[in-house]
């Protein structure tokens, strides 16, 4: 494999350095080329034909110049360099399958290392977080919760009223951001990283060190044929994330049913919207809808939440359903059929009918199309890449991260190990701890988890105490008139060592990380007892849970130490 340089002419703007890029990377032979537009250069990694280049780049528009001249003037001489010392090794070759954070946090830290990377993406650059996750649900969440607090605020002499809605503008202003986000976060690091190639196509195993990749157009305009570039790098790494999974009911496959994606992206709100699922984007989405003005009924096979804390889904069914949602816990779906716009269900518990359907029952691993088995690449059953805690897999030199894997499906996961894989395939040793992960479901009230609930201490025979502590103590939570909710916290008897906390309140995933960092420093329910908390904040009921493992806390003053 050769590295081959460029002068090019006629780029106006970096869009223009983009198209020269995509140019070069349709091109057989190609395994990776680079655009600098304030050099007005590109270098181009593969076995490509040169005329085949310049053919490539002039329909694009552009001029393609070599540089054999000037590469070979600054080129060492074999065996030494030009101060005589021996040359450098061999920038490492990387190839990360996957565009998302965990792909972009091992590109970046991988760069840093002294590699070159080649992102590939079957896709639209940046993933499901900022495309149809996090951002675009955090938004809609947060607009429905506006809607909902002018409609029903708990404060006297500020008139309550119900909001005039138009999704369209809200959509709009959702998608700007998401794009400004994608731009910022994704797309400009690319185009001012040298080191940094996106091709943009799917990527499959040949073999354990060889990736066949059937490259697409980025704006799906192009007619022509798509090309199958072979690329043949030093490492490789997974990061192809997951999808929505959809469960095998009769007649639903047929049905213009939403997944979560469809729903964020609706212009309309439905009269009715049926959600299936009691878990993080079903709950999450189904309030929304609420708040903005829908009906809504949610189906859950058990119960909400059913992995936490008992308690936690008990007290937010009795929220929702406070709010208007019909809840139909214990409940099967059996067939779904469509017709006249409208969605009919035949349940465990009766007919149900609704004009939209949001299937939230999980997501799935993006691997099926990546013919694994050829590189040697071991799967769970539910076809999540088995990792080690460096982010191996069962092949030596390939690894994995971020949600196709088997760790805990959150984007600051996937980010962590993105960058503890890179330091792995770059010669360092890292490892990824998930010993203390935050978990937070943005409902109002929100859910946040860390470490251990009662039950799972018991399940590994250690001998835990816990509290819980009702907002009703909580005086920042008085002063809210928002007392909707508690704090657990679960300690080990002999010692008083935090070992998990699970909270219920508005602003629980902010006050997780107290906790969260209480674990990791094995701070005991008594040190945190004692630590300064401002007042008034919802942070400081954190010290007074842990006060009530010695104290009653209703009898002490509002700020007592």
């Amino acid at each position: 494999m050769t590295m081959q340089f460029f002068d090019i002419t006629g780029m106006t703007c970096s869009h223009c350095a983009q198209s020269v890029a995509h140019a070069l990377n349709r091109v057989a032979g190609v395994q990776g080329a680079s655009v600098d537009y304030e050099q007005r250069t590109a270098s181009v990694r593969g076995t490509a034909d040169v005329a085949a280049l310049i053919a490539a780049v002039a329909k694009a528009g552009y001029t393609l110049t070599p540089r054999a001249l000037a590469a070979a003037a600054d080129a060492p001489r074999a065996g030494a360099c030009c101060d005589g010392q021996q040359p450098a090794a061999p920038a490492t070759q990387i190839a990360i399958i996957g565009s998302g954070s965990a792909a972009f946090a091992a590109a970046i830290r991988a760069v840093e290392a002294g590699a070159t990377v080649t992102i590939i993406e079957a896709g639209t650059v940046g993933g499901t977080c900022v495309n149809v996750g996090c951002v675009p649900s955090k938004i809609f969440i947060s607009a429905a919760h506006i809607a909902h607090t002018q409609a029903a605020h708990p404060f006297a002499g500020i008139e309550r009223h119900r909001p005039v809605l138009n999704r369209a503008a809200q959509l709009a202003q959702q998608q700007q951001r998401v794009e400004e986000l994608r731009f910022a976060k994704y797309e400009h690091i690319v185009q001012t990283n040298p080191a940094i190639t996106l091709m943009h196509g799917r990527a499959r195993f040949i073999d354990a060190g060889t990736l066949a990749v059937m490259q697409t157009p980025k704006d799906g305009k192009d007619q022509e044929p798509p090309t199958e570039i072979r690329l043949t790098p030093d490492k490789i790494l997974i990061a192809t994330g997951r999808s929505p999974k959809i469960p095998d009911i009769a007649g639903l496959a047929g049905t213009p049913y939403w997944t979560s994606t469809e729903a964020l992206a609706s212009q309309v709100l439905p009269q009715h919207l049926v959600v299936l699922g009691a878990s993080v984007v079903a709950l999450e989405l189904a309030q929304a809808f609420l708040r903005l003005g829908s009906r809504v009924t949610l189906i859950a096979r058990s119960t909400l939440l059913s992995h936490d804390e008992p308690a936690l889904g008990e007290a937010l069914a009795a929220v929702l359903a406070a709010e208007g949602m019909t809840l139909l816990m214990q409940t099967q779906v059996l067939t779904v059929q469509y017709a006249l716009n409208e969605f009919v269900l035949e349940t465990t518990q009766g007919t149900l009918k609704g004009d939209r359907l949001l299937v939230a029952t999980g997501r799935t691993p993006n691997t099926p199309l990546l013919d694994l088995a050829r590189a040697g690449v071991a799967v769970d059953q539910t076809g999540a890449v088995v990792v080690d805690e460096r982010l191996q897999t069962t092949a030596p030199h390939i690894y994995a991260a971020g949600d196709c894997t088997n760790a805990p499906q959150y984007v600051y996961v996937a980010a962590a190990a993105g960058t503890r894989a890179a330091i792995n395939m770059t010669g360092g040793d890292a490892r990824l701890d998930l010993s203390r992960v935050p978990a937070v479901v943005f409902t109002d009230p929100q859910v946040a988890t860390v470490g251990l609930t009662p039950a799972q201490a018991q399940n590994l025979k250690i001998d835990a105490d816990s509290r819980k502590l009702m907002l009703e103590h909580v005086p920042r939570a008085l002063a809210n008139f928002d007392t909707t909710g508690f704090i657990q916290l679960v300690a080990e008897r002999a010692s008083g060592q935090l070992l998990g906390a699970q909270i219920l309140a508005s602003g629980a995933g902010e006050m997780i990380q107290i906790a969260t960092l209480a674990i990791k420093n094995r701070m005991t329910v008594a040190e945190l007892a004692e630590q300064l908390f401002p007042y008034l904040t919802m942070g400081e009921g954190i010290k007074l849970c842990a006060q009530t493992f010695t104290k009653d806390v209703s009898q002490l003053s509002c700020c007592a130490g």
